[in-house]
């Protein structure tokens, strides 16, 4: 549980929905204040939902939901001479914390960088190569990401908030790991890799939470100048912020009109460019959908959504691309669940 971190729970309220639990205790606690709790993802709500505020401050614990929050309030923006409309502007907050590390930034769609721009600071998530998981197992979390990955059935969907499905994992793990005589399962690890949990320290997050919450305060009364536009906090060794303001790029596939060049072999597949969208080193989409236009028409290279178009592309993904009719300088148009509205890129063939 992350419940000792957060003071707006006490122990009656295990097993309900924090933003009701929150928003009763702030109702109650502070006279003319009203918070209404939305007990959803993100994505459930549409464009207009999102229209209706001035501000949102992002406390997100997944780089997927900060690249789809992003994408909304830009996809929100309207545009008169290539200039952002100021009214059509709502401002993001956007604050994270790993750790005894943490940051804060002010984004103002269509203005400055947005969470794509800064998709460098993120560093790739840790992942453990099959081969290795499978065959020679070293480290209790090749043992909890085997059970994980290899003995979970297939057919049933893995629940990380489950304590039942916890323990299964935790149960199989423990019993791999003592096959290779492999110490340090514990409970809260198969967690923690289950979850792909990033510790938290108490002290970070309420500092960056002020940090976000003095933001939205100098945004809503125009008191003082906002952050410009990032802000890193380390206390690690000793206590040390730095404030700089991160420059948007040219290319950006969500704040910007660019087609994105991607060089690739002539010999590339349509799942070979899938993956290279989907890698660290390019895009990191989650899940990219393909489609473009050639001379003898439109053409789905592969739609990874609804499950009738999947079925009818997924033919698609061995074959090359210039089977498909794409040449040097095709213009592909994308669409990922990490994105609210799709974008271009340019298939270049290498010499």
């Amino acid at each position: 549980s992350n419940l000792n971190r957060q003071f707006l729970f006490r122990p009656k309220d295990v097993g309900r929905s924090k933003a009701e639990v929150a928003a009763e205790f702030i109702n109650t606690r502070i006279a003319g204040c009203t918070v209404t709790a939305h007990n959803s993802r993100i994505e459930e709500k549409d464009a207009d939902f999102y229209r209706q505020f001035m501000i949102v401050i992002s406390g997100l614990d997944s780089i997927a939901a900060r690249r789809w929050i992003n994408s909304m309030l830009l996809s929100l923006v309207e545009y008169a001479d290539g200039q952002p409309l100021e009214h059509t502007i709502i401002r993001l907050i956007d604050g994270g914390t790993e750790g005894f590390k943490g940051n804060v930034r002010v984004i103002h769609p269509g203005r400055t960088a947005c969470v794509e721009c800064t998709m460098d600071l993120y560093p790739p998530q840790k992942t453990f190569p099959l081969c290795t998981i499978a065959n020679t197992p070293r480290l209790p979390e090749h043992c909890i990401e085997y059970a994980k990955v290899v003995q979970w059935p297939k057919e049933k969907k893995l629940d990380g908030d489950d304590p039942e499905h916890i323990k299964w994992i935790f149960d199989r793990a423990t019993e791999r790991a003592a096959q290779f005589g492999i110490s340090g399962v514990t409970y809260r690890l198969t967690q923690g890799v289950v979850k792909n949990i990033i510790p938290a320290v108490a002290s970070t997050n309420a500092i960056i939470a002020a940090a976000c919450a003095n933001e939205a305060f100098k945004m809503a009364t125009a008191c003082c100048v906002n952050l410009d536009n990032y802000m890193f906090f380390s206390d690690t060794e000793g206590v040390y912020a730095y404030n700089f303001a991160y420059e948007r790029k040219e290319d950006c596939p969500a704040c910007s009109t660019a087609t994105i060049d991607v060089t690739v072999d002539s010999s590339c597949t349509v799942e070979q460019l899938r993956t290279l969208l989907s890698s660290p080193e390019s895009l990191r989409l989650a899940s990219p959908s393909l489609t473009c236009s050639t001379s003898t028409g439109s053409v789905a290279l592969y739609m990874d959504r609804p499950e009738a178009l999947r079925a009818a592309t997924q033919a698609n993904l061995p074959r090359p691309l210039t089977e498909l009719g794409l040449g040097h300088g095709a213009v592909v148009n994308v669409s990922d669940p990490t994105s609210v509205r799709p974008f271009t890129i340019r298939v270049c063939f290498r010499a």
